[in-house]
């Protein structure tokens, strides 16, 4: 078994780092992100032989044909946890809302949204490294949210030996499903602090701590290593990859067709798995990212600009995709056009707010990149067209259909994948209020839509309106670092 290495996006000393280094240690060199030295590439033999396999199957073939060496029981044990979403034959299952749109379902996992399908067995993969390497640290495992990644990464830790947890997420902006689904999770290595600010602030706080010298000393000196589980970790990155390459085989299976994959997008790191796939030969035409509002993403694709300059986050129906500095960019960006390059373009972006890609770069990206955006007002019709139909979609999938309709005009009849990432019991008062069924709040929009359209709302979101908010602490951004240690 070969034995993949990890460098930094940014370059630097990064001698014999393996799978395992960067999941317990995410930080590379100059501020970068660990991502893959080299990308296997398959062939239409091998294609045909993956589209018969299971999903573990196709996981544990990728993971090996990728180097990653994690240990054969510690892999099934950690998709063992698979087998407690909606469907025990896929836990990402496709269906198919038009002749030429399939939707994934990527949130049929505990918190009903897709990080569950990273999450879920990260949490394990952690832990099972932790005890190969015998470690006589404790792990502080850091996590900012806009609303989906911290519920997983809770879900995924609470009450795991010798690993605490702190988990921010910018008070006011997640939806109240999202901010009880952290609030009442009752679990003594867990700690949840909602930050003044958002979600930009949270995540910039995460990546200081991480190379914050005093901080870590202070952390060394109680015995305790630094982690994170955000998609800095590569890590989350690696399970990303296989529900894209899942389902393009499913669709290429029945048709031979490559297929346009639609990533509702914020951080870039569920479009980077897309991105993986593609670039070892499986058959996804392009990746397309579906942005909201702050729709610096997609002016990047379509101009090669990133620019945040001049720009203020605007709050939105999907407020998962409230971001306007995307972290997985720069893995893209290292994967095309080498480390020296990015580290230029990263250092333009913390100094000036911004980079430009120059014209050959820019052909580049959109060999592989479409992009589009949509305003409020086409979210909630989307939702409301759909429901229609008998489809309930969540803002986010909304967002998305503005990029099947656009796939649609240029490339008639073209095999669409759209990435279903959360639950509509996630925003149940934005659907509430495109559905002309009042302004409501989430406990009492959950039962009118379920009324209305006769659908089930899942057990473990309707207890969570009869838990105790635990954690309730709302902090500003400098009284962080304090807080943590005080906790720990």
């Amino acid at each position: 078994m070969h034995t993949q290495y990890f460098t930094g996006t940014r370059g630097g000393q990064n001698l014999g780092i393996t799978f395992k280094n960067t999941v317990l240690s995410p930080g590379a060199s100059f501020g970068g992100l660990y991502t893959l030295e080299k990308l296997p590439k398959f062939d239409s033999d091998d294609i045909k032989e993956f589209s018969t396999l299971s999903y573990e199957e196709l996981t544990r073939i990728i993971f090996n044909k990728l180097g990653l060496n994690v240990e054969r029981d510690l892999l099934h044990e950690a998709l063992q946890l698979y087998q407690k979403f909606d469907d025990k034959t896929s836990p990402a299952p496709l269906y198919s809302m038009t002749p030429y749109l399939y939707v994934q379902k990527l949130y049929c996992g505990p918190t009903r949204a897709f990080k569950d399908m990273a999450l879920q067995p990260f949490g394990e993969i952690f832990s099972g490294f932790l005890h190969e390497n015998k470690h006589s640290n404790d792990y502080l495992i850091l996590v900012a949210t806009s609303g989906d990644t911290g519920p997983a990464t809770l879900q995924s830790f609470a009450n795991r030996p010798n690993i605490k947890v702190v988990c921010i997420y910018p008070s006011g902006g997640t939806s109240d499903v999202q901010r009880l689904q952290m609030t009442t999770i009752n679990a003594d290595n867990i700690a949840v602090f909602g930050i003044k600010g958002d979600f930009d602030d949270t995540q910039n706080l995460l990546k200081e701590l991480l190379k914050d010298v005093q901080f870590n000393a202070s952390l060394r000196s109680k015995n305790i290593s630094l982690s994170a589980a955000n998609s800095v970790n590569f890590g989350r990155i690696a399970f990303q990859i296989i529900y894209h390459i899942y389902a393009s085989l499913q669709i290429h299976k029945i048709n031979s067709e490559n297929v346009h994959t639609i990533v509702p997008s914020g951080n870039f790191g569920n479009a980077l798995g897309a991105f993986y796939a593609k670039q070892m030969g499986f058959p996804i035409e392009r990746i397309w990212i579906a942005s909201n509002a702050n729709n610096v993403l997609a002016d990047f694709i379509n101009t090669g600009i990133y620019d945040i300059s001049n720009r203020n986050l605007v709050k939105t129906n999907s407020p998962a995709m409230d971001i306007l500095k995307s972290s997985n960019v720069e893995r893209m960006l290292f994967e095309l056009f080498s480390y020296s390059r990015t580290r230029e373009f990263m250092e333009s972006l913390d100094e000036n707010g911004k980079y430009a890609l120059n014209k050959e770069e820019l052909i580049w990206v959109q060999r592989y990149f479409g992009a589009t955006s949509c305003d409020d007002t086409y979210c909630l019709e989307m939702i409301k067209k759909y429901a229609k139909k008998g489809y309930i979609i969540d803002p986010h999938t909304a967002c998305g259909i503005k990029a099947y309709e656009t796939i649609q005009a240029k490339y008639p009849n073209s095999k669409c994948v759209l990435c279903s990432t959360a639950e509509w019991t996630k925003f149940a008062p934005t659907l509430a209020k495109a559905l002309e069924l009042g302004d409501l709040k989430d406990k009492e929009a959950l039962e009118a839509i379920s009324k209305a359209y006769n659908i089930p709302i899942p057990r473990q979101i309707v207890s969570l309106f009869n838990q105790p908010e635990i954690h309730s602490a709302v902090i500003e951004k400098q009284e962080l670092r304090d807080c943590i240690l005080q906790w720990l």
